[in-house]
């Protein structure tokens, strides 16, 4: 039985270790003008979304071509400054979350062609086991201590 191979791939170790390093350098670039946030405030704050950017974007026009409309306590030149953070950071946290989707989905992929094989292996040894093949034993034992279901089955009577 052979499994149907989806992705073939060999990634250079150079390759690996440039994009590292210019991840690295990009974080650090970026590290001291974000701020991070805890569980907590990310569940309290007030969030501005793909709806509400336009909105956002549309009051800065107008505090722009209609300032006696802004209240005397608001920060103008601040909500300017947000309102740039959000426009710059926005193009590179898409692009940043479309490099972890291509990242999360073929480390997927390779790692259930390389469950899949592990497990056909697996199979393998345990019928030799069975068998008697004194050689297979010992990587059985081993091997089914990680080869074990988990879940709520009922206890098997031997």
């Amino acid at each position: 039985m052979s499994t149907k191979n989806q992705i073939s791939v060999e990634i250079p170790e150079t390759v690996i270790s440039d994009v590292n390093k210019k991840l690295q350098e990009c974080r650090s670039l970026l590290a001291p003008y974000l701020q991070g946030l805890t569980p907590e405030q990310r569940e309290s704050i007030f969030k501005m979304g793909d709806k509400t950017v336009a909105t956002v974007q549309k009051v800065e026009d107008y505090t722009e071509t209609n300032p006696e409309f802004a209240p005397s306590y608001m920060d103008q030149p601040e909500f300017h400054k947000d309102v740039a953070v959000v426009n710059g950071l926005s193009p590179l946290r898409n692009l940043a979350n479309q490099l972890v989707s291509d990242l999360s989905d073929t480390i997927m992929l390779a790692g259930n062609e390389a469950l899949l094989s592990a497990l056909l292996y697996y199979g393998s040894v345990k019928e030799a086991s069975s068998k008697g093949v004194a050689t297979a034993k010992p990587i059985y034992e081993d091997l089914s201590k990680r080869f074990t279901r988990k879940g709520n089955r009922p206890a098997s009577q031997e």
